[in-house]
This record gives C-alpha cells, sequence and structure tokens, in this order.
C-alpha cells in the first residue's frame, strides 16, 4: 500500500523550511508540519540574524563546513531571491595588547575553515572605521553580513510551495513508529487531529528534536541526544547607533561574549548572554541588562547610562549541557542509526541560520545513505 505522502518534515523553521525546499526541488511530494500557528515562531525568529563568515567552529566540523559554504549559498541566494540582507563586516576587538597578541590565533583557525577574507588593523585604524570604539587592535571580518530572517524564511516557503509543497500549521506531532514496510505511520494533534503515513521524515523541530526523535518508535534510543536549553537575552539601544558595523569582544570559555549587533534599520541591540534553563521560556528578565554595561562599556565606554532596554531571548536548542565542550551538529541520518529514509537533526544552534542551505543539501544527501546494520 503506497504511503500518504512521499517526505514530511516537522517543523517550519529556517532549517525545516530549506530542507522542505531541497526535497521538493528534486522532484519529492513534501508535507511541511508544524506545531505552531506560522513560520518560524521559535529559535528562528529569535537570534541575532547574522551571516556568520565561519571563524570560530573546530576545523573539519559541520558547523565549520556548512556555515562555510551555506554563507555562499545564502548570499547568492539572497540574490536571486530579493531578501533583504547587508554585508557590513564585523570587528573582532582586542581590549589590551595580551588579547590582541591573539588575534592572529583567531585568524589562522578561520583560516583552516576556509575563511581567508581576515586581515588585522591597529586600535587607532579601528577608531577610523568606528570613532566610537575603543580597543588595542581589532580583526576585521569582511564576509559577515546581517539578514532579514523572516524575508528569507517567506522566500524559502515560496520555493517550496511553488513545487507543490503544502504547509500544516497548528499540528503538534503526537508519536509514532516505524512500521515493518519501512514507511513511517505518524499521528497529530491539533485543530484536526490526523494520522498519516510516509515514506521519508525528516526532524527539523529544533528544541524539541531529541523529544519527537524519542516519540518516534522503532530507531535506537541510546543514539538520541539529551536535550539542553540555553537562554539567550538581548538589549537593545535607545537612540541610534554610532557604529556601522558588528562589534564582537575577543571569545572567551563562555562564548562570544556580549556583542553588539545590527538589525537592517540599523537599530543595535546587544546579547545574547547565557542563561540554563529547564524548559522553553522567553520571558526576560530586566535586571540581566546589569551585567551588559560592564561588558559594553570594554569596548564602548561612552555607553550612556538608561541606554539599554529589553529587546528580547532566544533558546539554543543544545546537546551538551554547561561547562561541556559545545556539541557539533548533529545530522543523524540512516548511516547513525540504521532506519532508511529518517534524518535527525540534532543541536541546531547557529551557525544554523547561516548554514541553512547547506544543511538542507546534506540532509537530502544522507538520505541516500546506507543504514548501518543494527
Amino acid at each position: 500500500m503506497a504511503a500518504d505522502i512521499d517526505c514530511v518534515v516537522l517543523g517550519a523553521g529556517v532549517v525545516g523550511l530549506a530542507v522542505a525546499r531541497e526535497l521538493a526541488l528534486a522532484g519529492r511530494e513534501v508535507m511541511v508540519i508544524e506545531a505552531n500557528e506560522a513560520i518560524g515562531t521559535g529559535t528562528s525568529s529569535r537570534n541575532s540574524e547574522v551571516i556568520h563568515a565561519g571563524i570560530y567552529y573546530e576545523p573539519g566540523s559541520l558547523k565549520a563546513q556548512l556555515c562555510v559554504a551555506g554563507k555562499h549559498l545564502l548570499y547568492s541566494y539572497c540574490d536571486e531571491r530579493g531578501v533583504p540582507y547587508k554585508r557590513i563586516g564585523k570587528l573582532i576587538v582586542a581590549a589590551t595588547p595580551e588579547q590582541s597578541a591573539q588575534l592572529h590565533r583567531i585568524a589562522e583557525h578561520a583560516g583552516r575553515n576556509g575563511v581567508d577574507d581576515l586581515y588585522q588593523i591597529s586600535g587607532v585604524q579601528a577608531r577610523k572605521l568606528e570613532p566610537a570604539l575603543t580597543c588595542d587592535a581589532a580583526l576585521v571580518s569582511p564576509s559577515t553580513g546581517i539578514i532579514d530572517s523572516h524575508a528569507l524564511m517567506l522566500a524559502l516557503q515560496g520555493d517550496a510551495e511553488h513545487q507543490g509543497t503544502q504547509c500544516v500549521f497548528h499540528t503538534a506531532f503526537r508519536q509514532g513508529k516505524v512500521l515493518d514496510s519501512g514507511e513511517f505511520e505518524l499521528e497529530f494533534d491539533g485543530d484536526e487531529p490526523m494520522t498519516l503515513t510516509a515514506d521519508c521524515v525528516i526532524n527539523a523541530t529544533g528544541l524539541h528534536a531529541p523529544s519527537v526523535a524519542r516519540k518516534l518508535l522503532g530507531q535506537p534510543t541510546e543514539l538520541i541526544p539529551q536535550a539542553y536549553f540555553c537562554k539567550g537575552s538581548y538589549f537593545t539601544l535607545s537612540g541610534r547607533s554610532p557604529f556601522s558595523r558588528l562589534i564582537y569582544p575577543m571569545p572567551n570559555n563562555a562564548g562570544l561574549g556580549v556583542h553588539l549587533t545590527l538589525d537592517l534599520g540599523g537599530q543595535a541591540k546587544f546579547g545574547p548572554d547565557t542563561e540554563w534553563i529547564d524548559g522553553e521560556d522567553y520571558t526576560l528578565d530586566p535586571k540581566r541588562a546589569e551585567a551588559f554595561y560592564a561588558a559594553v562599556r570594554s569596548y564602548w565606554p561612552a555607553l550612556p547610562d538608561s541606554a539599554l532596554n529589553p529587546g528580547y531571548t532566544g533558546i539554543r536548542p543544545k546537546i551538551v549541557g554547561p561547562g561541556e565542550a559545545a556539541a557539533d551538529f548533529a545530522i543523524a541520518g540512516p548511516a547513525t542509526h540504521g532506519i532508511p529514509n529518517l534524518v535527525n537533526l540534532f543541536g541546531l544552534e547557529s551557525p544554523a541560520l547561516t548554514a541553512s542551505l547547506a544543511i538542507a543539501q546534506t540532509v537530502r544527501a544522507a538520505l541516500n545513505e546506507a543504514p548501518h546494520h543494527r
């Protein structure tokens, strides 16, 4: 008996939509099923909207490879489809001579990832670019940019639907199983509860990917990672920003530090910080701004008092906990878990937006992997 649908993509964030588009362009029949009321209501709409160059990730990792490849794909796609973006560049600023001595190591690391356009400038040169900035030296990243993430998702959705993809909202995955035939039986709650069969399933549910995978019976549960939620708060700047580029402090063990980013309208925002939480909670504590002032004044001493306003929060879909080394993207296809035509996407935190088109190509390739013997 034929399945009801060829491919089901669970999750309508930027990665789910990119995967749906990729599969639809390859001639697959695709249905995107989303628990919320619209595309991109989770992590995809609660981030810095930065197109990352690929500087910091471990050489050879999926994050490094897919960020660099995805960056080029994304800029080309934005030009082709008229998605708003600006390649405004980024300064990684060293506050002291000791930090300045580390800049060349960052540049060498980036070079191993294929990012070969970084160059170092002095503090004097940095202030000529950004007069409000205080630093000893800086690295310039010309290929870093900013993007309208919602416009990107609308374009991806439009491309997929033009190829016949259906997008279904208000429909939460309840449970499912792998049938003896190799097809998947999937049950959904929502406005109209339904059960359908599919030949192929892509789990692109972001924060909930591990829990969704556990509800799809028939795959080895020991290969499904634990989910950890790491919230980041953003504060916006009152008034006009004195900066025209993104400003990042030196990275540290806790992450990339409180950095300054801009949206396409020129509004400056600061963040994200790091707060480990137990569940999906997007509330923002205004008191967290206190730590932001000291961090930002390390590179912008003239930040006025009371200039930071609560913005929004996002949650990173991590698969390692506090104090552990950052995990790579986990694109778990048949070669990982032994189930044909199933791909789970775990730990797709930053730079997943930048890498989304490259991730989609990797998912399509993963569907053709030979399953390992269980």
